[in-house]
This record gives C-alpha cells, sequence and structure tokens, in this order.
C-alpha cells in the first residue's frame, strides 16, 4: 500500500463534500443523516466557496493513487470557533480506512501546512461520544479549552 500525503489542488477541493459528510459522527447502532445535511448553514461554512481564502488548506490522504482522507481548514464561525482569525479545521477518511493510524498521519500532515502557511494556532469541536477521535486529537497535542453540551472545543498550538 502506497500512502501520501498531498496538498490539495484548487480542481480538488469537489472531493471534500464527500469527506464532510463522511466527517458526520454517528453514534453506535446510529446511521448518517440524508446527505442533503450538507446543505444546511452550519456545515455549508466548511466548504462554500473553498480556496479563495489564505486559511483555506486542505491535504488528502491517498492510497495507491486514490484519496481515500482529506483534511482542512478555514478560518471560519464553525462549530469549533473559539477566535477570530483561528482556523478550525475538519478532518474524514473512508470507513475502511480508520484505525491504522492514516487518521495520525492525515491530520499531522495539515498541521504541518498550517504552520508553513504562517499559522500558530488551529481549533476544533468534537463530539464527546467520539472516543477515537477524542484520542487522535489529545495524542497530537491539541488540549480541551472548552465544552458545549455534546462536544470538547479543542486548541493546538502549533509554535
Amino acid at each position: 500500500m502506497n500512502i501520501k500525503i498531498t496538498r490539495l489542488k484548487y480542481g480538488e477541493y469537489t472531493v471534500l463534500r464527500r469527506f464532510l459528510y463522511l466527517a458526520i459522527f454517528v453514534p453506535e447502532g446510529g446511521s448518517l443523516p440524508d446527505s442533503e445535511i450538507l446543505d444546511t448553514p452550519e456545515l455549508r461554512v466548511y466548504l462554500d466557496e473553498f480556496g479563495k481564502e489564505l486559511s483555506d488548506v486542505a491535504v488528502t490522504l491517498r492510497c495507491d493513487g486514490e484519496i481515500v482522507g482529506a483534511a482542512w481548514s478555514r478560518v471560519m464561525d464553525d462549530y469549533g470557533h473559539l477566535y477570530d482569525g483561528v482556523p478550525s479545521l475538519a478532518i474524514s477518511l473512508l470507513p475502511e480506512y480508520r484505525g491504522r493510524g492514516l487518521g495520525k498521519r492525515l491530520l499531522a500532515g495539515l498541521l504541518e501546512e498550517l504552520r508553513s502557511s504562517g499559522f500558530d494556532r488551529v481549533t476544533l469541536a468534537v463530539q464527546k461520544a467520539n472516543y477515537a477521535a477524542c484520542k487522535l486529537y489529545t495524542g497530537l497535542g491539541f488540549e480541551t479549552v472548552g465544552e458545549k453540551d455534546e462536544e470538547y472545543l479543542m486548541l493546538k498550538n502549533l509554535t
């Protein structure tokens, strides 16, 4: 298996819609909502006009040339928004590639791209019940700095 982390190119941004849908946390025994949920204002903020701002940074995980994961960030007023001017991120892998340490590699690639782009912090929101994601983020140095009813708000210093 040939794995590469690469920066997403402008013409490839449409793939983010698929991975945003796969990033929706579904508790054990639940099912994904209808894909029309991506058209709600709360989720459109992750995709609308992506690539037009400096904070729009995206990387993909490619396995034998096929995109099997994406991680991206932008300055936006999303679930993980904590500070003006600080990007929030999203990450997702195809289900069959989860649990192999690939998410860690993918997220590390995004963090490096953010550092290279001059950002010193990044935030995210994660469902409290999403234990695997919480473990991934804390393992990469994210710290919980706030809470909402069902979510942790996390921050990572990039310097």
